[in-house]
């Protein structure tokens, strides 16, 4: 998934006052923001393989550390702990420990079963991505339902719409654009997609949500 990771931290990010969008994106997609550090120094491997599934062209063959479930609950005890050293607030760290795992689970609805339990099998996945439609509405009808939780009954920033319109133009042509050139390129584009969402959630969501 992509928007449907982070229709989590939209909703997250409600459920919990003291913790701003950009801590909530990083949580959500804390084990795609080490992913691409990972593919590059040739830990783990992707292949670009146009047709693996319907939705992307990307073939995760091995991906032990990042995306097992046993690696994401060591990232996400990290993540959590982490944020208790810094704010010391129990109850959120423990919803941004779920937030981090929350990725591992709808990787497997997503995925075909290339999702590692253990970092080497057994490999679990549901294969949504096998269908577009389908795809389609079950993301965009997660983001829009995280957005509407969000914004209910307050007045987001301007500067929060406009990401949230960035993200999903992001997501359509990710679904229907050309596949990445490289492994290299993937692995770049991906950091710095990164390094500018997570500033910009920051500052679209600085001043918290006004009534």
């Amino acid at each position: 998934m992509f928007i449907g990771h982070f229709a989590v931290g939209v909703a997250g990010r409600r459920l919990t006052p003291t913790v701003s969008l950009a801590v909530w994106f990083l949580a959500v997609q804390f084990l795609d923001v080490l992913w691409p550090f990972f593919i590059l120094a040739g830990v783990e491997h992707v292949r670009i393989d146009p047709g693996n599934t319907a939705f992307t062209p990307l073939d995760f063959t091995d991906y032990p550390i990042t995306h097992s479930l046993a690696g994401a609950l060591v990232w996400a005890a990290l993540f959590a702990a982490g944020w208790m050293l810094l704010r010391g607030r129990t109850v959120a760290a423990g919803l941004l420990f779920f937030g981090v795992v929350s990725h591992w689970v709808l990787d497997v609805v997503s995925h075909r079963p290339d999702v590692p339990v253990l970092p080497h099998g057994p490999y679990l996945g549901l294969g949504l991505w096998n269908s577009v439609p389908l795809t389609l509405v079950v993301e965009t009808s997660m983001f829009a339902a995280a957005i509407g939780f969000y914004a209910r009954g307050r007045r987001p920033r301007v500067s929060f719409w406009i990401l949230m319109a960035l993200l999903f133009l992001l997501y359509i042509g990710a679904a229907f654009g050309p596949p990445p050139p490289s492994v290299a390129a993937l692995g770049w584009t991906s950091i710095a997609g990164f390094m500018i969402i997570v500033p910009w959630a920051w500052w679209a969501d600085r001043e918290g949500l006004r009534g």
